[in-house]
């Protein structure tokens, strides 16, 4: 075992045992580390702990009560957006009374978005380009790296993620098999991560002996809209889609993202390199 081999038996808090948050729990317990993960459901509760899970079932938009959070060695946030509950409510609110129960000195690793950046005309973004969010979610999220960046100096990690896919999660899919036109120009890029090598950057983040501050999170390779949905429609054997005659900027905006920083300095192996890699498993895996 060397210096950068992480140590089992670590005591991990993943909060947002969600499509990204259930992974990074599995990959953790695989190793032998002890995992707590948050949810609002007992239900769900009884499942992750016959996972071996500890369940802590908490309402992330109430107090929190705080002999009720273990100490840990990592918190992970890796909620996902919920307009019903409202993202200011969740991701500043939450994120603050968390953090306010926290015991210990745990590295945070906070998951946001590469929605924080509002460029629409194709541009390059990194960790250098300011952040100019222009929708609700995005403004709520760059709060809260604001927030975790200035309540744990030096322990907190943000990452900011582009589009998520993978098994159960490929955006368009029913449009695509019923034929229906999809909105949004198929000229502007789309920037994407398999949740796969999400989740293990994740834990490579949470147990890098110095990360920096902030990444950008993407397999490197943006793709054409149209290209990317006409891969897929190959892909489960359908007609090649239409696009609506009158498509507008869509949510995400147009821009390229660079993860050069994150693959320089915490230096993933991706499993999927590139998005048409990644797409031709997703239909397959577990």
């Amino acid at each position: 075992m060397n210096a950068s081999t992480p140590k089992a038996g670590r005591r991990r808090v993943v909060v947002g045992h969600g499509y990204l948050g259930s992974r990074v729990a599995r990959e953790w317990l695989a190793r032998g580390d002890r995992v707590w993960a948050t949810t609002r459901s007992p239900a769900r509760a009884a499942a992750m702990a016959a996972d071996g899970i500890v369940p802590l079932l908490i309402d992330l938009t109430g107090p929190f009560p705080l002999a009720r959070l273990p100490e840990a060695d990592t918190v992970v946030w890796a909620v996902s957006p919920d307009p019903a509950t409202g993202h200011h409510a969740l991701h500043v609110t939450g994120l603050g009374e968390l953090l306010d129960a926290l015991p210990g000195a745990p590295r945070v690793v906070f998951v946001s978005s590469t929605g924080v950046y509002g460029e629409a005309d194709g541009s390059v973004v990194n960790e250098d380009t300011p952040a100019r969010p222009d929708r609700p979610a995005g403004l709520a999220l760059l709060e809260a790296e604001a927030c975790v960046t200035s309540r744990c100096p030096g322990r907190a990690v943000t990452l900011r993620l582009a589009g998520l896919y993978g098994p159960g999660r490929l955006p368009r899919l029913a449009d695509i098999r019923a034929g229906r036109p999809l909105t949004g120009p198929p000229d502007t890029w789309l920037n994407l991560i398999h949740v796969a090598d999400a989740a293990a950057i994740v834990t490579l983040v949470a147990d890098h002996p110095a990360p920096g501050p902030l990444y950008v999170v993407s397999d490197g390779h943006p793709v054409r809209r149209g290209e990317w949905y006409a891969e897929l429609a190959r892909t489960i054997t359908a007609p090649e889609p239409a696009w609506e005659p009158t498509a507008r900027r869509v949510r995400g905006g147009d821009k390229r993202v660079d993860p050069s920083r994150l693959l320089r300095e915490i230096a993933p192996l991706l499993r999927y390199p590139d998005p048409f890699a990644g797409l031709r498993d997703c239909l397959t895996d577990p």
